[in-house]
């Protein structure tokens, strides 16, 4: 049920009981998933040449599986019929655009530069981060921190459309175009903007295209309390079997380059954690300044600080190789985001109870 600033607040309950059992421990699952990969990796060292044997472009078949299964579920959720509904609330909407794909875009390259300047291909991780806005998983945050449930469905549907078009362009962009202008030095990666493209439509239309049909079929012939009830819990742990099985083959074949440079992970993590809290404490200020409830407050920032960190992993392996420093810093994404998201669902109840008593006092 959405919520709204003028509803009274009431007991939130605990947040973290709220969430499923796999989406509350997701960080303990990437970490195993990380060492099962490093175990891997060290008792069968021809697993490089078996996942090479069939491909699809550039990644092999059993990851391009894996990519495909983790991003299909998350895209079946998306309710599509609601972006009809965009032009009821212009304001949270043009507020959200420029967040999603002005501000975002930006501010990871700048972090980006400014703390990993001498990590080119960690550096382009992130960027490729700061592009895959956010999609599925932000409803679980926005939910929990009781946001605008209609309102986050239509942004996220808004931006699940919008990278299929905008993606490989500002990819493009923040990759190649902009460091020129800027005279900063890219010599060291190497890559095509037909790559990103392709990588996002495959690896984002195929999955958009299908999560779409999986929808209109299921609602036509069983009913949106059918779908959303029954088909949808039970497709929804394949998207994280598929990223904990893309880590573990990541880890597997990183194994050498990750444990003779462990404070990488610490500086990738860095940048990381200044973006989530930018993006969210912006988007909060932003949405107060002009005047959004709190619920359209809430929606706004968290639809501005989470990522599509399933699309990142997938283009960063489909143009630079699941062996890449850029996927390893895609991996290192949700690691981050899962926790840090989680504080900042406590962070906005907290707000939501000072929102209602400075407003039971004017």
């Amino acid at each position: 049920m959405t919520q709204t600033a003028d509803e009274p607040a009431s007991a939130e309950g605990d947040v973290l009981h709220k969430l499923s059992f796999l989406d509350r421990f997701l960080p303990v699952w990437i970490i195993v998933a990380m060492a099962a990969g490093l175990g891997l990796g060290s008792v069968v060292p021809g697993l490089a040449s078996v996942l090479d044997a069939v491909k699809i472009g550039q990644v092999s078949l059993p990851i391009a599986l894996g990519l495909l299964l983790m991003m299909y579920p998350v895209l079946a959720k998306v309710r599509y019929d609601k972006l009809d509904t965009v032009t009821r609330d212009t304001r949270t909407l043009v507020l959200s655009l420029v967040l999603n794909w002005i501000v975002g875009p930006a501010l990871m390259f700048a972090l980006a530069w400014l703390l990993l300047p001498d990590l080119p291909e960690y550096r382009t991780g992130l960027i490729i981060v700061g592009l895959a806005r956010c999609i599925a998983m932000v409803i679980i945050w926005n939910d929990l921190a009781c946001g605008d449930r209609e309102a986050a469905a239509v942004l996220v549907a808004l931006n699940s459309v919008f990278q299929v078009i905008m993606f490989g362009v500002l990819g493009w962009f923040y990759l190649d175009l902009l460091p020129g202008w800027l005279g900063l030095d890219t010599a060291s990666i190497s890559f095509s903007p037909w790559e990103i493209a392709l990588a996002v439509v495959i690896f984002l239309g195929i999955p958009l295209a299908a999560g779409y049909l999986s929808r209109r079929i299921g609602e036509r012939t069983r009913g949106r309390e059918w779908y959303e009830g029954k088909f949808l819990p039970k497709i929804g742990p394949v998207a994280l079997y598929g990223l904990l099985f893309t880590i573990v083959v990541l880890f597997a074949l990183q194994g050498d380059n990750i444990t003779s440079r462990p404070l990488d992970v610490a500086r990738i993590a860095l940048p990381l954690l200044a973006y989530f809290a930018i993006m969210w404490g912006g988007g909060y200020l932003l949405g107060k300044a002009s005047g959004l409830s709190y619920a359209r407050t809430t929606t706004l920032a968290f639809t501005a600080a989470g990522n599509n960190f399933e699309l990142a992993i997938a283009v960063a392996i489909g143009v630079f190789g699941v062996t890449s420093g850029q996927a390893l810093a895609g991996v290192v994404g949700p690691l981050i985001e899962v926790p840090v998201l989680v504080a900042l669902v406590y962070v906005s109840l907290w707000l939501r109870k000072r929102w209602h008593a400075n407003a039971s006092r004017t």
